[in-house]
């Protein structure tokens, strides 16, 4: 495991690499955790009717805190268990923290979930870790150094055509709120494309989306742990983010369009 983590970080400024080796072995250690207890009875409970939590996602999230924490003391965390409700976007540095994105996968004994760890500063993410624990697949990225996976540099795919594209989705929580959109939409983009996934756990989508293995993919309805790392690991593999109209986008924005940069302008005259 040490060389997925340290091999593309040889010649990397000293702190950067810390940061970066930091959150990954956080990441590792809390995916461990996970994944001892993916066969296991879970305990869950609601947030909402059909937004769970499980055992797993707190001892994700308490392992990753604390070690962020005993390493990087001076960095405030924005956690999805203990910072559900923050009230205003941070300022400076912050750590952001999905511990298990993928929980309803998870309670149901499906096998796609990840670890999701960012460093942001000022609404801009500098480091990205996506960790899929089953899969034993870490994904890195910092801004200017590239997307890695297990320490392979990664670039998105260069379909150029709908119809030979696999696209990724996701539905809201609040699904009966917003099913009239998250259906029209659906409806433009599944006639146009070869197929469409929905694995349920937005990081992995992103992340996949880097690799090439999706070339493109949206969801409305997001929190910023949610897409804080997979966008930057968009970003660095050569695709390209932005909300369903085209714009600007940063991590506190709620709706996501990412993509292999080429069929970009495709999928937003689809959902814009």
């Amino acid at each position: 495991m040490a060389a997925r983590i340290e091999d593309p970080l040889v010649g990397v400024e000293p702190a950067l690499a810390a940061l970066v080796s930091g959150a990954a072995a956080a990441a590792l250690e809390a995916g461990a955790t996970i994944r001892s207890l993916y066969e296991q009875p879970h305990q869950v409970r609601f947030k909402g009717e059909i937004d769970l939590v499980t055992e797993a996602d707190l001892a994700s999230e308490k392992i990753i805190i604390a070690r962020l924490n005993r390493a990087f003391p001076a960095v405030p965390v924005l956690a999805e268990e203990s910072s559900p409700d923050y009230r205003q976007i941070p300022a400076g540095p912050v750590w952001i923290i999905d511990p298990l994105d993928g929980t309803t996968n998870f309670a149901h004994g499906f096998p796609v979930f990840a670890v999701s760890i960012a460093y942001s500063v000022d609404r801009l993410s500098l480091i990205g870790i996506i960790y899929c624990p089953l899969q034993d697949e870490l994904f890195l990225a910092w801004r200017g150094g590239g997307a890695w996976l297990n320490g392979r540099r990664l670039a998105v795919s260069r379909r150029e055509r709908l119809v030979e594209s696999l696209v990724g989705t996701g539905f809201p929580y609040a699904i009966r709120e917003n099913l009239d959109d998250v259906l029209a939409k659906l409806g433009k983009v599944l006639p146009r494309v070869r197929d469409l996934r929905r694995a349920g756990a937005a990081a992995v989508d992103l992340a996949y989306v880097a690799c090439g293995r999706l070339d493109g993919f949206w969801e409305r309805e997001l929190k910023p742990w949610d897409t804080a790392a997979g966008y930057l690991l968009v970003e660095e593999a050569g695709g390209r983010v932005s909300d369903f109209g085209g714009g600007a986008w940063d991590p506190y924005r709620t709706e996501i369009l990412a993509s292999n940069a080429i069929l970009h302008r495709k999928l937003v005259e689809l959902l814009g």
